[in-house]
């Protein structure tokens, strides 16, 4: 089991980026995908979610400015992000847990973290 995350870069405030979150060893079928960040001298935090059901959910932070979606012929989630602000800047990653999204603020539950993918949001 196995993820791969991917998209990070620098990016100007009010800009977009689109992170990928590929799976392998495993199909996303059964599994949720939650997307966490974090910044220097910050906890983890969770960003969004999509479950096996396709249900998704997002921290008030980014509601409205990022999109999680999944292409399940590619096995891969991806978060869409526009409108970027210099407080999305973090290090970004992708994790896992069977079916739904529980607990998916903390990330507590999720595993197979990925290598994470660094957003930097500057002028």
């Amino acid at each position: 089991v196995q993820l791969q995350a991917s998209g990070g870069g620098l990016v100007q405030p009010g800009g977009s980026l689109r992170l990928s979150c590929a799976a392998s060893g495993f199909t996303l079928d059964y599994y949720a995908i939650g997307w966490f960040r974090q910044a220097p001298g910050k906890e983890r935090e969770g960003v969004s979610c999509i479950s096996k059901y396709d249900t998704t959910v997002y921290a008030d932070s980014v509601k409205g400015r990022f999109t999680i979606s999944k292409d399940k012929a590619k096995n891969t989630v991806y978060l869409e992000m526009n409108s970027l602000k210099p407080e999305d800047a973090a290090i970004y990653y992708c994790a896992t847990r069977i079916a739904d999204c529980w607990n998916w603020r903390t990330g507590a539950d999720f595993g197979s973290w990925g290598q994470g993918t660094l957003v930097t949001v500057s002028s």
